[in-house]
């Protein structure tokens, strides 16, 4: 599956076989028929990649957030202590979420699913009142582009003592 924002870039690097089977993806998402039931694509551009993706399953309840919430060096599986496990993803999340806008967008489609469970694919888990703690914090995270100012783009000072 590929986002329309980034398939000309991706496809154009695949031999045509695999092209073949590529389903393209709307940057709206799309219910996809599974094993019976249905796999929600749930957009979330700029939240680490331009054509990030989000997978819900209505059946169990459960949001596959890929590295939305991802945490490094934090609990693994069920986060049972929401404040301690934060500290292992602001860092991430400060740098590599383009946006707080993308943020509080993700978080108000995504409660309106009610999740059950928040999964990110690197470690651990939201669950039960967590899963609204994680939301409430996503959505006041200053990130990406929120944090730049000026001293981020100004002229390197030269070390005229390396010069010689």
């Amino acid at each position: 599956m590929v986002s329309l924002l980034a398939s000309s870039y991706v496809t154009g690097k695949m031999g045509e076989q695999l092209q073949a089977r590529i389903l393209g993806i709307a940057d709206e998402g799309k219910v996809l028929p599974f094993a019976g039931t249905e796999l929600w694509v749930l957009p979330a551009h700029f939240l680490h990649s331009v054509g990030n993706f989000s997978f819900y399953d209505p059946l169990s309840g459960i949001l596959f957030s890929g590295d939305v919430g991802a945490s490094l060096g934090g609990e693994e599986g069920r986060v049972d202590n929401f404040a301690d496990h934060c500290h292992s993803m602001q860092g991430f999340h400060r740098r590599y979420m383009a946006s707080n806008r993308a943020c509080r967008l993700w978080v108000a489609m995504v409660r309106k699913l009610s999740p059950r469970m928040i999964v990110p694919q690197h470690g651990g888990y939201f669950e039960g009142e967590n899963v609204g703690r994680f939301l409430d914090w996503l959505a006041t995270l200053e990130c990406g582009v929120d944090l730049l100012d000026s001293r981020h783009y100004r002229l390197p000072t030269v070390d005229w003592q390396c010069i010689s």
